[in-house]
């Protein structure tokens, strides 16, 4: 019972953060405006090069909530082990990737800690959603192989 609250809480969860990322990818040229002129000056100096960085970036996150949304699916379903969770996994680790690759050419406008952060975080979550990609194709195979011996 406690596992059931706990799915469902995560998939209304990522169901959230799919549309606010949405609304905060469209609202982003307003909100980099804003961050530059209150926060950061820089920002404001380097706003095309940012906007299309984190344009981008913010595309890509939204892209691994709706895989991850996709794969709440069939966990709720109790269906977990199919191929489309490994292309999903396998998507996941793809675009993790090219976040990576998106924050270390900020690194040559606009260098921040935070970046450093951003990339180390993308590339290990790359990692991990390449190896569990590889761990749920072998679960799909002995699935399959067990559903064909009964």
């Amino acid at each position: 019972m406690k596992q059931e609250k706990l799915i469902r809480f995560t998939s209304g969860f990522l169901g959230f953060m799919f549309y606010a990322g949405i609304v905060v990818l469209v609202g982003l040229p307003f909100i980099l405006k804003l961050a530059g002129r209150y926060y950061y000056a820089k920002i404001e100096v380097q706003f095309w090069p940012m906007l299309i960085t984190v344009a981008l970036a913010g595309v890509c996150g939204l892209t691994i909530v709706h895989q991850l949304r996709k794969m709440m699916k069939t966990v709720i379903n109790r269906d977990c082990f199919v191929d489309n969770n490994v292309k999903s996994l396998s998507l996941m680790g793809k675009v993790s990737f090219v976040i990576s690759v998106l924050f270390v050419i900020k690194l040559f406008f606009l260098p921040t800690p935070a970046t450093f952060v951003v990339i180390l975080t993308f590339f290990i979550a790359g990692l991990f959603s390449h190896v569990l990609a590889c761990v749920f194709k072998e679960a799909v195979r002995f699935k399959n192989e067990n559903d064909l011996t009964i």
